[in-house]
């Protein structure tokens, strides 16, 4: 499952931020601007970053101001990966005329992972782990260690025939009669989950045309593979083996 990490590494982030006003301004206003920020913005990375300081578009989903003491503005912002928000604390500061930055900072989610859902502590793993070593139940292991279909929850899922599943597994294109129901909405481009009937993730794929074409073509290239996860072997193969000699053997 560590073959499909970069899904998550590279999915929306939800961040709790605390901004230090250089000097205090109105609620509204800071409201006003925190709606300023909200959709597509300009960012240049911080002095202080592992990337190249070149402009760049990111996304902003939401800006939700929890709290503000007239020195101290508690946000929640929900955004594009690889923003930053010590940047984006002090380009508010800036749009504000008082300057601010960032003082605390607590990533809250990644992906279909949150802090109240689906994340748990070390110190829970090291209980589980005890747990069935000493006495020999799982119990607790099965609390804190999910199945990794989790880490997909937030990618449009494209269930494909058990006949299409082994070729998938080898590298092979899913074509359009491989696929038994998908997500609507799928554009081409877009990073797909493909599922067994049973629910097990084969692989991430890259669509190659639009969900409703899928479901109103009779053939061609649907989805590509890009990252296989599922081990072969599990499923019978559609295919012949050919012989050395090029014919197919009974």
């Amino acid at each position: 499952m560590t073959r499909v990490v970069g899904s998550v590494v590279h999915s929306t982030k939800e961040y709790v931020c605390v901004m230090q006003l250089h000097a205090p301004v109105s609620e509204e206003r800071l409201a006003r601007v925190a709606e300023e920020f909200t959709g597509r913005i300009y960012q240049r990375p911080p002095v202080r970053s592992n990337v190249k300081r070149s402009l760049r578009t990111k996304t902003v989903n939401r800006i939700e101001v929890i709290e503000y003491t007239g020195k101290y503005a508690l946000l929640r912002v929900d955004c594009e990966a690889g923003t930053y928000m010590r940047k984006l604390c002090w380009d508010m500061g800036l749009v504000l005329g008082v300057g601010a930055h960032m003082r605390e900072l607590r990533r809250t989610r990644t992906g279909p992972f949150h802090e109240d859902r689906g994340l748990v502590r070390m110190q829970d793993v090291a209980e589980a782990l005890f747990r069935l070593r000493e006495e020999g139940k799982d119990d607790l292991l099965r609390r804190v260690v999910l199945p990794g279909e989790f880490s997909v929850c937030h990618l449009p899922k494209v269930v494909i025939r058990d006949t299409a599943v082994e070729s998938v597994i080898h590298g092979a294109a899913l074509a359009v009669p491989g696929v038994a129901m998908l997500h609507e909405g799928i554009r081409p481009g877009d990073t797909v989950a493909l599922l067994t009937l049973k629910g097990e993730l084969v692989a991430l794929a890259t669509a190659e045309m639009p969900s409703e074409r899928v479901l109103e073509e009779r053939r061609g290239i649907a989805f590509r593979p890009k990252r296989v996860v599922m081990e072969p072997g599990l499923y019978p193969r559609a295919w012949k083996r050919r012989s050395p000699g090029g014919s197919t053997p009974q």
